[in-house]
Formats: structure tokens, C-alpha cells, sequence
């Protein structure tokens, strides 16, 4: 069951040696994102998933210990996700899920298992919400750390361009993450969620369908598109 959540972004610039001079702009959001962890920990699970935007369709499983690399950004940074070695040593993160390897060693999680999941943007809402409840059902205290960015295309200096449907879109996912609503995460629109190029649609479904049954209200712990990209944190409990 699940019994707790947290939303975080996924660019790698979230990560200091990537984002170089560019660091103190995030300073906010990785505070927000060490807050929402601590959501998580309190909460004691027995497993933590990881959910991101994956490479493939997926869903595509990650275990614990693949490890992950910024190493495309011209970083000598290597992250891990979890503490022990995973069995499929060929396997790498895509980037979201090594950002979220990078929260989790900056936080000091250790002691719960951890595990990794890849969606990618063609899984369907019923897909995800399914695979969202088969996460849920995994163990008697499940915690989900669910990465991924809202609208691309909030400023004419965003990789999406400027789109006035953006800030819309972002302020209704915002709403639905704040207030713990898996109904109005659910109603998503797919095909504006792509053209906006908003990589948490599939994410978020997931998490939708992982509280069906649970109890949980939300908090919204940041909002803001420093880069023309809308940036979303929140916790759940």
C-alpha cells in the first residue's frame, strides 16, 4: 500500500556539478526536493520505487544498484541507485531516474530497498495507473519517488518555445499535486501534455494509480519555470 510521496523534478542541471554557474538558480528547488525526501523517510517504508520518464515505452524496471552517469553533460559524476551492486551490470539510468539517484545519496537514503521504473511518454493513462497499482501492492508500506517537468514552454527561451497553453497545464498539475488529487492527475490530456513536452504526464499517472485507496493528502513545496521549464515539488502522506 501506498503510504507515501514525493514529486520531484528531473533536469540534470538539478544536479550542482552539471548546472555549474547556473547552481544558485535551483538553490530552492533541491531545498524543496531534500524536504519532500524527508516526507518519504518519515513515512517508513518497507520499499521505495523510483518512477521516471524512461528511454522506451516501458514500463522498464531498474534494479537496485544500476547505476547511472552525467558523463553525457561532461561530468566525471557516477551515481548509484540503492547501496547494493545490481546483477545487471550492463544496465544504466536513464536521466531522470540518476537525478533521482543523486537526491537519494545527497539525502543519505540507505536502509529502505530501493527499485527504478521507466515510463515512457506513449504508456496510455490506463497503463500507467495500472502499473501504478501493481507498485502499490509490492509490500504492506510502498513509497514512491516519482520524477519528472511539467510544461517545457512557458517563455520564448524555452526548449518548447513560448505557448500560452503552458502555464495552464502547469498550474492545473500543481493543483492536483498540492491538493493529492489522483482525479485530476488521471484527466490529464496526453496529446497537450506532449506537445508541451511535459515529461511527468506518464510519472504522475503512475502515482495516480498507486494511491487509489490510500489516504493521503498532499502539500505543494515548489513551483516555478526558471528556465521556461515548469519545475513541480510536492509530498504526500
Amino acid at each position: 500500500m501506498l503510504v507515501a510521496a514525493a514529486v520531484c523534478p528531473c533536469p540534470p542541471l538539478l544536479v550542482p556539478e552539471v548546472a555549474a554557474g547556473a547552481a544558485p538558480e535551483l538553490d530552492a528547488a533541491r531545498a524543496a526536493c531534500t524536504d519532500a525526501l524527508g516526507v518519504l523517510a518519515a513515512a517508513r517504508p518497507d520499499r521505495l520505487v523510483v518512477v521516471g520518464p524512461g528511454e522506451n515505452a516501458g514500463p522498464e524496471p531498474y534494479p537496485q544498484g544500476t547505476r547511472g552517469s552525467f558523463r553525457g553533460f561532461g561530468v566525471d559524476l557516477d551515481v548509484r541507485l540503492g547501496s547494493a551492486a545490481s546483477p545487471h551490470g550492463e544496465q544504466r539510468l536513464p536521466y531522470s531516474l540518476a537525478v533521482a539517484a543523486w537526491l537519494l545519496e545527497r539525502t543519505g537514503w540507505s536502509d529502505t530497498p530501493v527499485e527504478g521504473l521507466g515510463v515512457g511518454e506513449s504508456l496510455t493513462p490506463e497503463n500507467c495507473a495500472r502499473t501504478g497499482r501493481d507498485i502499490a501492492a509490492r509490500a504492506e508500506r510502498v513509497a514512491l519517488l516519482v520524477m519528472g517537468d511539467a510544461g517545457a514552454c512557458r517563455t520564448l527561451k524555452a526548449p518548447g518555445y513560448l505557448d500560452e497553453r503552458s502555464a495552464p497545464f502547469d498550474a492545473e498539475v500543481a493543483r492536483a499535486l498540492g491538493a493529492a488529487d489522483t482525479a485530476g492527475l488521471m484527466t490529464l490530456d496526453t496529446r497537450l501534455a506532449h506537445e508541451l513536452k511535459a515529461s511527468g504526464r506518464a510519472p504522475w499517472q503512475v502515482l495516480a494509480g498507486a494511491a487509489e485507496g490510500a489516504d493521503l493528502g498532499g502539500s505543494l513545496l515548489y513551483d516555478d519555470a526558471p528556465y521556461g521549464v515548469g519545475y513541480l515539488v510536492a509530498g504526500w502522506s
